[in-house]
């Protein structure tokens, strides 16, 4: 399998090399040449941040569509806690619950129940090996897959527990099974998502040889069918929901943490912030902590780029929900012969290494701290990189030149200019040359003094 899937694409027709991604991917995965965007595969993390912020919608999130429901005989909708948040005036999660069978699944699985699992089997698990904390949830893709590209000392600080989506998925699979009597090829498990992270993590997930879950649909996609087959008459809901506050609080940023019931943690949201404090961590200046939860969309789950609802005014609308909720609704004892470990600790990928040795990246990164003095230190993106020492690590690679940087453009032009002038000169005294070709030199000259012009300077 490709280590490298992702679920965000870019849309060539809708790019106009505009650079705006280039300044806000976290992992400096998107160059722009050629008037074009590309994405690095290897870099990227599918945080989703390059497609909140492209003012022309290059940048999609590919998922699957809701007709491939008609593939199966029997299909299962997992929704993600912050699925809840997207309605206005909420009062019972079954309203959302029984839309979803009205729209056409069999039956509902929710992921906030599975959440509230996971939050049981970490506090089990963290108590038996408080000696190796703190732990880094590995709830969020994003998250177990930047630690894996540019955190290696902290590959062991994940907790090695797969996320609530894919313990849902292995239970409803298994309860639609019996139920149904249907192999596990008929039966379709559907998570409607928030992120496009978890796109990818369906398709290659980390810690796991093979995901339980087959298609994942995004929030703004049901959003829409959901609000026609939704009722505010609750005599006529079937009682579905399973989970409390600790399971639907998953949806906000401190969310998991919370469901822990202890002080000693620490949560953070957006990948910028998760950055820095993955550099602390790194770096060992946090001390006595238990837990660590990080979240790459701002405010949690509720800001993924597949919702349609502000992710404040979402995280709102979650606290209002769980008011009166029970603290905890589904228990591991109502759930026996759960996979909950995964199978597989996650392996470190050096894909921002300069070298295929040490000597060799040693070598090349001397060469990268050379260039990037030379070069002018604006990070101003036109060259299509998103900083100067971006540029210097393309260059050595042999993927970019100095021409790119176009204040280096600018000099050899110049430069250029200068040379062609002079050699006008000399050869017009000697008398080398002819008029015609004199003015043909002349002429070539002012084309290029035309297009200094052009870019001011």
């Amino acid at each position: 399998m490709d280590k490298f899937i992702h679920s965000v694409k870019l849309d060539k027709d809708a790019c106009t090399g505009c650079i705006n991604c280039i300044k806000y991917c976290p992992t400096q995965a998107i160059r722009v040449h050629g008037g074009k965007a590309s994405i690095k595969p290897q870099f990227c993390v599918d945080c989703g941040r390059c497609i909140r912020y492209c003012p022309h919608h290059a940048k999609i999130a590919e998922s699957d569509s809701l007709d491939e429901m008609h593939d199966y005989k029997y299909t299962v909708a997992l929704p993600a806690p912050s699925l809840y948040a997207q309605f206005n005036n909420l009062t019972n999660v079954d309203i959302v619950l029984n839309a979803l069978l009205s729209m056409g699944f069999d039956d509902v699985f929710e992921v906030s129940a599975a959440a509230e699992l996971v939050s049981e089997m970490t506090r089990s698990y963290i108590e038996e090996h408080r000696d190796e904390a703190p732990f880094i949830s590995s709830a969020c893709p994003t998250i177990v897959r930047i630690i894996r590209v540019r955190f290696p000392t902290l590959i062991p600080r994940l907790l090695p527990i797969r996320p609530p989506v894919e313990i849902a998925a292995q239970i409803a699979r298994k309860l639609a099974m019996e139920r149904t009597g249907l192999p596990s090829s008929d039966i379709g498990i559907f998570f409607i998502s928030p992120c496009p992270s978890k796109v990818t993590y369906a398709k290659a997930p980390l810690g796991i040889e093979k995901s339980q879950i087959d298609k994942v649909v995004a929030i703004k996609d049901v959003y829409p069918i959901l609000l026609s087959h939704m009722t505010q008459d609750e005599s006529e809901l079937r009682p579905l929901s399973t989970s409390g506050r600790i399971g639907i609080g998953w949806s906000n940023s401190g969310g998991e943490a919370a469901g822990l019931i202890t002080d000693n943690y620490l949560a953070a949201d957006g990948i910028m912030n998760v950055l820095r404090v993955l550099s602390d961590l790194e770096d060992e200046k946090f001390h006595g902590l238990l837990f660590v939860e990080l979240n790459a969309c701002n405010g949690g789950c509720v800001g993924g780029p597949l919702t349609v609802e502000n992710p404040y005014v979402a995280t709102a609308k979650t606290k209002r929900l769980h008011r009166y909720l029970p603290v905890s609704g589904t228990h591991m004892e109502a759930c026996p012969d759960v996979d909950y470990l995964w199978e597989d600790y996650v392996e470190y990928e050096p894909v921002f290494r300069l070298g295929s040795n040490f000597r060799e990246s040693f070598e090349m990164m001397g060469m990268v701290e050379d260039l990037t003095e030379q070069l002018p230190g604006l990070d101003c993106g036109s060259c299509g990189a998103p900083t100067c020492r971006a540029l210097a690590e393309d260059i050595v690679r042999g993927e970019a030149s100095r021409n790119d940087c176009i204040y280096e453009f600018i000099e050899y032009i110049q430069s250029l200019s200068g040379d062609l002038s002079y050699l006008t000169t000399e050869m017009e005294a000697a008398g080398h040359i002819s008029p015609v070709d004199l003015q043909n030199l002349q002429h070539s000259i002012g084309k290029l003094a035309l297009e200094l012009r052009r870019k001011d300077v």
